[in-house]
């Protein structure tokens, strides 16, 4: 069964939110300014998961231990729920995204949620992913090269 844009929408948008630095969300979710209230249906909890791995990737799992989850859930006045969970111990970080996740359903709240918190949180994400790739290919090492000058 394909997925719908908006069920693609919205797993892009958790993903994003969920993996953002904690502090960088709440700035940017408090310069949104006044947002629909909400009723908190799971009041933030703390808790672990099994994390799973796969050997180089699409191999065999294996189970590579656990990892600290906060969950939160939200529902607003109209009715939209909303659930965030993220790796750590920040319940306002799981706030937050249950709050945004609610609110993105709502299409008022659409692109002006795209535009002020996910799309600066994906192009930061990018950038830091660009950082790490950048200094692993600093320590890169041409073993073809290397062998090939000293047989010379």
């Amino acid at each position: 069964m394909p997925s719908s844009p908006s069920i693609e929408r919205r797993r892009r948008w958790l993903s994003i939110l969920a993996k953002a630095p904690g502090a960088r969300l709440a700035s940017l979710w408090q310069a949104l300014g006044p947002t629909p209230a909400y009723l908190v249906l799971r009041r933030p909890e703390i808790g672990l998961v099994m994390v799973q791995g796969r050997i180089s990737g699409t191999g065999a799992p294996f189970c590579a231990g656990e990892m600290t989850v906060t969950r939160a859930a939200v529902r607003l006045d109209s009715g939209e729920m909303g659930f965030g969970y993220v790796r750590g111990r920040d319940a306002r970080h799981a706030e937050i995204v249950a709050a945004i996740d609610a609110l993105g359903q709502r299409p008022e709240w659409d692109e002006k949620l795209e535009a002020a918190i996910v799309t600066p949180l994906a192009h930061e994400a990018e950038a830091r992913h660009r950082l790490i790739a950048a200094r692993a290919a600093a320590t890169r090492v041409d073993f073809f090269t290397v062998a090939r000058e000293a047989g010379a």
